[in-house]
C-alpha cells in the first residue's frame, strides 16, 4: 500500500460520514467519534442527506446500484475538508472504489478522485493528522483485544493506527490472539449468503479472543462488532464488544464501562 501524505497543519473543519450501520445500529459510536474530534478543537459537519457508501451493492456485483448510491453522497461534501469515516471498510469503499465506479465518466471520475483523497478512517485521522494524546484517566486498568476488519486492514492499512491508539492509552493492555488477522465472517452480504461458513468463522474468532482471558473486543467497524457481539451472546461467551470511538472516548473521559456516554 502506497503511503499517503498528511496535512502539515491539522484542519479546523471536517465532515463526518457516519455510515448506515452506525446510523441504524450503533449511533453512540457516531456521537463518540464527534466528541473525539471536537476534543481536538475540530468543528464537525454532518451532512444530513448521507446514507450508504454503496459497498453492499459493489461487493454483491451490482456496480450500477453502487454508482447510484455513491452519486447521491458525492455532492454532500462541497468544501475541501477531510471526510472522516468511523469504519475502515466504508472508508476503503469511498477512497479506492468510488473512483473505479466513475472511471468511465470524465467529470464524475475526476470528482470521485478528488473526493477520495480526502477520505480518512477515524483511527488514521486521530493518529496521523490530529496527533492525539490521551492523558491518564480515573479508570481501573483494562485488558482488551482488537479486531481489524478485512477492509480496514487491507484497503486502508489501519490496523497499525488502532494498535498505536490503544497502546497509547494509560491503563490499557492490548493482548493479541491467534485469530486476530482473520475475518470475523461478517463480510457484509457474505454472512447472509453463506451463514454456515460465516458462523464457523465468528465462532473461531470468539474462541480465540476468550482464550486470552480478555472480556472486551474493540474494533473500528460496526458490522464486525454486531456479528461478534451477537454470536458471543448466542454462545453465552463472556465477551463484550465496543467501537473504537466509544472506547477511546470512554477511557479519555474516565467513564466506566456501561456508564453515561459509554
Amino acid at each position: 500500500m502506497q503511503p499517503r501524505p498528511y496535512p502539515a497543519t491539522p484542519p479546523s473543519h471536517v465532515y463526518l460520514f457516519g455510515t448506515c450501520v452506525i446510523d441504524l445500529f450503533m449511533p453512540q459510536a457516531g456521537l463518540d467519534a464527534v466528541r473525539l474530534l471536537e476534543r481536538e478543537g475540530v468543528t464537525v459537519h454532518f451532512p444530513r442527506g448521507q446514507s450508504c457508501c454503496g459497498q453492499p451493492a459493489w461487493s454483491s456485483g451490482n456496480p450500477q446500484q453502487a454508482r447510484d448510491v455513491a452519486l447521491a453522497q458525492m455532492a454532500l461534501f462541497p468544501h475541501d475538508w477531510p471526510i472522516v469515516v468511523p469504519s475502515g471498510s466504508c472508508a476503503g469503499m469511498m477512497r479506492h472504489h468510488w473512483p473505479e465506479l466513475f472511471a468511465g465518466d470524465a467529470d464524475l471520475g475526476a470528482q470521485a478522485r478528488r473526493l477520495s483523497g480526502r477520505i480518512y478512517e477515524l483511527s488514521e485521522f486521530l493518529l496521523n493528522v490530529l496527533h492525539v494524546r490521551y492523558p491518564a484517566g480515573r479508570l481501573d486498568d483494562e485488558d482488551v483485544v482488537l479486531h481489524t476488519s478485512c477492509g480496514a486492514r487491507r484497503e486502508m492499512g489501519t490496523r497499525g493506527h488502532g494498535v498505536a491508539l490503544v497502546d497509547g492509552l494509560p491503563g490499557v493492555r492490548r493482548l493479541e490472539h491467534a485469530r486476530e488477522s482473520e475475518c470475523c465472517g461478517f463480510g457484509g452480504t457474505f454472512c447472509l449468503k453463506h451463514p454456515d461458513i460465516s458462523g464457523a468463522m465468528v465462532a473461531d474468532k470468539i474462541a480465540a479472543a476468550c482464550a486470552t482471558g480478555v472480556r472486551r473486543v474493540v474494533s473500528a467497524d460496526c458490522g464486525c462488532l454486531l456479528n461478534i457481539g451477537h454470536a458471543a451472546r448466542a454462545k453465552n461467551a463472556p465477551l463484550e464488544v465496543e467501537h473504537m470511538a466509544s472506547f477511546l472516548w470512554r477511557r479519555a473521559s474516565g467513564i466506566a464501562p456501561g456508564g453515561e456516554g459509554a
